[in-house]
């Protein structure tokens, strides 16, 4: 694999002074691809709803969670749709601590994601990282780091973890959900996060607010449009439930927190 391949010549040069939402998680996460925008946005944010860094690491708890069931559901591949920059307890590093033979792929649209992905995978024929929009599915398939790295004949972990709430376009997200559900086999899961729009209050809406001047906008779905999500695949127990009540299923390896209710989760399975 190249450092950074032939996709390097299609990255948008990065503005620095438009803060991210993959850049401001990261540095809410502790990371330090970020810039000072970035850092700005997210003190704001921050000091709106004090509780968001523990939103974030409980979206992490999920992913982690998530790929822990898929492997013992023995799937050892795994699609990250708008996987976000590289980080200790992201998918890859979950998945290959779960089991070494697992083949991960990331998809997502912000450059700095892709460039510090592809850095990292350089020379890992089971990893790499897509520069794209997640919505543009059939292209996603089609590519080369998605066609030599998954076998989209055997079982795929979807994972859309802390991502669709910033996809406003209901329609494109559906379909575009619908082509990756499409495309693998039974056996496949797919795992997503949502903010919950029951949750919402004046200091959700101020970060809403604040989001809304990044690079995506914010929208809330209750648990209804999230279920929509899975489409027509099984929703494990406990359903489209809040962390903290889909934790509750026995066997569950996870925490709660207060801020649990701040998001929705599922996991469904394509039988």
């Amino acid at each position: 694999m190249n450092v950074l391949g032939e996709q390097a010549a299609v990255l948008p040069e990065v503005d620095p002074q438009r803060p991210s939402v993959a850049r401001i998680h990261n540095f809410l996460l502790g990371g330090r691809h970020n810039f000072a925008a970035d850092r700005q946005a997210a003190a704001a944010a921050r000091g709106a709803m004090p509780e968001l860094p523990a939103v974030l690491r409980l979206n992490r708890q999920f992913l982690r969670e998530s790929v822990r069931l898929a492997v013992e559901s023995g799937v050892e591949q795994f699609l990250d749709l708008g996987c976000g920059i590289p980080a200790v307890g992201d998918t890859f590093d979950v998945a290959r601590r779960l089991n070494p033979r697992s083949r991960v792929v990331g998809v997502d649209i912000e450059p700095v994601a892709f460039v510090h992905g592809r850095r990292q995978f350089d020379g890992d024929p089971g990893a790499d990282i897509l520069y794209g929009d997640l919505l543009d599915a059939a292209e996603a398939l089609a590519a080369p780091a998605v066609r030599e790295t998954l076998d989209l004949a055997r079982p795929v972990c979807l994972l859309l973890v802390s991502v669709a709430h910033f996809i406003p376009d209901t329609g494109r997200l559906l379909a575009a959900l619908g082509t990756y559900r499409s495309a693998v086999p039974p056996g496949s899961l797919l795992a997503v996060t949502h903010a919950s729009r029951k949750s919402s209050s004046p200091r959700v809406e101020q970060v809403r607010r604040i989001y809304n001047n990044t690079t995506a906008p914010m929208v809330g779905r209750d648990e209804a449009e999230t279920a929509a999500l899975f489409g027509d695949w099984v929703l494990r127990e406990p359903g489209v439930q809040s962390f903290g009540s889909w934790c509750s299923v026995p066997g569950r390896q996870c925490e709660s927190a207060t801020a649990e209710g701040a998001f929705l989760v599922g996991v469904a399975g394509k039988s």
